[in-house]
Parts: C-alpha cells; structure tokens; sequence
C-alpha cells in the first residue's frame, strides 16, 4: 500500500533525491531559474516553495532550517535578504514551471522552474501608449 507516501521517486535512492534537490534549490536561489525535467521540477517546486516562506519567517531557526537545506550560506544570505523582500506581500505561489519542449538525447519533456519576478518590475515593463492614443483617451 502507498498510504501517506508522498512525492515521486525519481528513480533514485532517498539519500541521492534529497542531495540533488538540495544542489537544485540552492542554483534555483542563485540563478533564479533553472531547466531540468517535468518531474524534477514538480518535485523542486516544494522544496523551493517552502525555503521562501522560512526566508519570510527570518528568524534564527528559520536560518538554521534553511542552512540545513541550501548548501551555500551567500545563497541563504540571498534568500532571507532579496528574496523574502521580493514576496513580503505575496501568500503563496513564489515559482512557476513553464514547458520548454523534450530533451535533445532521450526526449524527456523538459521545464523551466523559475520565481515568479515582484510587482514593482511588472509596473516598469508595461507597454507605453503612444500620442495618438494618448489623445483619444484624455
């Protein structure tokens, strides 16, 4: 029976999953974004979801907890600092997986996993109006 099992596999050992998740989160942390397979980066996504709301928390065992995850301590700086920032207001959803098609070698389909960038820059990005337009709405 597979009662309160969960996750997938990944096809590894649990010692090997939990150390590659941990390598994988802490580029995620650095780069921002990282491409990796369907399933890795739905299991990825919890991790990553969850060293941002301890980033949030900010205190000592919070840190503590993280550090036991992340294996760079710029990173965990990164994390509680830029980061916890960036999503102070927001609830829940800090990453988001985007198809990017299948895998040259074995065609496993493959994904990108990447925070989701803050409000501020989105504000920024919007396309300006030109004159014209200007005109007719004033």
């Amino acid at each position: 029976m597979h009662h309160g099992k969960t996750g997938s596999k990944l096809g590894r050992s649990s010692s090997h999953k939990e150390a590659m998740l941990r390598n994988m989160v802490t580029s995620v942390i650095k780069y921002e974004r990282i491409r990796t397979t369907d399933t890795k980066a739905k299991e990825l996504r919890k991790v990553a979801e969850k060293m941002i709301t301890l980033g949030k928390k900010g205190s000592l065992h919070a840190r503590r907890q993280a550090l036991a995850v992340v294996r760079d301590k710029d990173m965990v700086v990164k994390l509680f600092g830029e980061l916890t920032e960036r999503y102070r207001n927001r609830s829940g959803g800090y990453t988001r997986i985007v198809k990017a098609g299948f895998r040259f070698g074995d065609n496993a389909p493959v994904s990108i996993l990447e925070f989701i960038p803050d409000e501020k820059k989105k504000e920024k990005a919007k396309p300006k109006t030109k004159g014209k337009a200007k005109e007719k709405a004033a």
